[in-house]
């Protein structure tokens, strides 16, 4: 973390088929190595199989109910207070939640032995906009550590 200045916000550019920023950023954060076209590919594929198994509902609205179920309200940073280093439970921005459950989604997702990126994102997709899964068992980890650590919120600034 930089002390001299804060870092400048780069626009996340809307992808090309949705137009949606939110899957553009579901982009970025499977890409690797650059590779846009590779990760637009496991996307739009994981996108074409939530539709067909889900008929009446797009893709988008599956992702955006799928991903503020799996955003973090609260979360602990550490903070070091006269030599010994608290776990302070802090609000989340916005922007920070979100990119932590897309940074979720992807990762467990990846996790996910044995099966193509495309079908692990789009059943990751699912169970995350079903209210199950990993992500929302890691989210719930998280809010318990916030609860359990109340206690340290007055060293919050």
């Amino acid at each position: 973390m930089s002390r001299r200045r804060r870092a400048v916000k780069r626009e996340i550019y809307p992808d090309v088929q949705f137009g949606s920023r939110l899957v553009g950023r579901l982009v970025n954060t499977v890409m690797k190595c650059g590779k846009r076209s590779v990760a637009q590919r496991v996307v739009y594929g994981a996108f074409h199989q939530i539709v067909e198994k889900n008929e009446g509902v797009t893709a988008l609205e599956i992702l955006e109910r799928a991903v503020d179920n799996a955003k973090p309200r609260l979360e602990v940073k550490s903070r070091r207070v006269g030599g010994a280093t608290y776990q302070v439970p802090m609000e989340v921005s916005g922007d920070r939640s979100e990119a932590l459950a897309l940074r979720w989604i992807v990762s467990f997702a990846k996790n996910r032995k044995g099966s193509p990126m495309s079908n692990a994102l789009a059943k990751e997709i699912m169970e995350a906009y079903q209210g199950e899964g990993s992500t929302i068992r890691r989210r719930d980890e998280v809010h318990r550590m916030a609860q359990a650590n109340k206690a340290f919120a007055h060293f919050r600034w």
